[in-house]
């Protein structure tokens, strides 16, 4: 199968547009308290809008995107738009990376070449996958829903676009925030060409106050602990999720009209998840920080935003009882994250073939994007027994 590639190229207008706002910022005072104790830090805000007017070239991001082949293709009517980047040798295991919130694809593009030629970079050949990275619907350059979509029904279209578009007929997947949990959907309703899956977020096997009834025990002192100290260490920092799953309308008016609005709102998440209640700055390079905001001001974030609708209502973890995930899986947590790393036992309620479990020596939420090194060994040691006889993709 042949498909058309897809060039990203915003319109000079668009670009312009985003200029006279970013001159005509209009900035609020600040308390007098250190630096992120009430979110974004104002002096962190006004250097991040001198690089975005002086030091930074959206033309030089779309290169970089570019670089690899693209794609936008119709699923069920909504277009998908993705990256990927064939892996060297005879027979390179697909490889599905899901970004999140307020994270983009662009979370990505330091590991691609590593994954799909490690030969390159001092690994073995075989090890190779072929990488294919695709904005979830309503990011980036994929169509978004007209109302909330739960994350179940993404994953469906994933999971089509990987089987019915892209004819994989094996492929594993690794996905953190709302990657993980549209990854464990694809693993629970469409496990029949996922190999394994590999989360460095919860998916579908933590985030309620009491897990779902599989049969097993009770609570164990360790599960009881766990959410009491997880409970504990939210407090104060999920205020985005409340806005953005009741709220999201009125939020939208201030991000959508201003860019500095917008990266603040996503660049305060950047420092939470990775500096743990310190006053340093996010640990990323700034312009490729920038370039991921520019993809929720150039898509909008709205459609993002309506994700958390299904937090708020319960459904975007919910699963039913007598059901489970079976796919091999394995889970690597941050340190530094937004949430403390559950239990094994909590994740064995909902994922029945648990084969990795751990902590990461240093890291937050964007496991890829800040700790690239650590991200790639974990894919090739996790992923290896699973490479073997596939026919890739006629992708060209």
């Amino acid at each position: 199968m042949h498909l058309p590639r897809f060039k990203v190229a915003v319109p000079e207008s668009v670009l312009g547009d985003l200029r006279r706002r970013l001159e005509a910022t209009r900035w609020p005072n600040q308390a007098n308290a250190r630096p992120w104790a009430y979110g974004a830090d104002l002096g962190y805000m006004q250097a991040v809008q001198r690089h975005w007017l002086e030091r930074h070239d959206w033309r030089t991001w779309e290169r970089r995107i570019n670089a690899y082949a693209g794609y936008q293709v119709s699923v069920e009517c909504k277009l998908i738009h993705f990256i990927v980047e064939p892996g060297s040798g005879e027979n390179p295991l697909p490889l599905l990376l899901l970004h999140g919130w307020p994270g983009s694809m662009l979370e990505f593009l330091g590991v691609i070449d590593q994954l799909a030629h490690p030969e390159r970079f001092g690994g073995r050949e075989e090890d190779a996958f072929t990488v294919i990275v695709p904005s979830l619907p309503g990011f980036g350059f994929s169509e978004g829903f007209d109302i909330p979509v739960p994350p179940r029904e993404i994953a469906r279209r994933i999971a089509l676009l990987m089987t019915e578009v892209l004819c994989m007929d094996r492929y594993v997947l690794q996905g953190g925030d709302w990657g993980a949990i549209i990854g464990s959907w694809i693993a629970l309703d469409f496990p029949e060409r996922l190999v394994a899956l590999h989360h460095n977020s919860q998916g579908l096997g933590g985030g309620h106050s009491t897990p779902p009834d599989h049969g097993l025990d009770t609570l164990t002192s360790e599960e009881l602990d766990w959410l009491a100290r997880n409970d504990a260490y939210k407090r104060g920092n999920f205020g985005y999720w409340d806005v953005q799953g009741n709220e999201p309308q009125t939020l939208a008016y201030g991000l959508t009209d201003s860019p500095i609005g917008l990266a603040a709102w996503i660049l305060q998440r950047f420092q939470a998840w990775t500096q743990c209640g310190s006053d340093k700055p996010p640990p990323f390079d700034l312009d490729h920080l920038i370039a991921n905001v520019m993809m929720y001001w150039l898509a909008g974030i709205n459609v993002p935003n309506w994700l958390y609708v299904s937090l708020v209502d319960g459904t975007a973890r919910r699963v039913e009882a007598g059901r489970w995930i079976e796919v091999p899986s394995g889970f690597l947590f941050g340190p530094s994250d937004n949430v403390i790393a559950p239990p094994r036992r909590w994740l064995e309620r909902v994922f029945r073939d648990i084969r990795r479990y751990g902590v990461a020596p240093r890291g937050g939420h964007f496991l890829a994007f800040e700790q690239p090194d650590i991200f790639v060994t974990e894919m090739r040691r996790f992923f290896a027994i699973h490479q073997g006889d596939l026919d890739p993709s006629g992708l060209s």
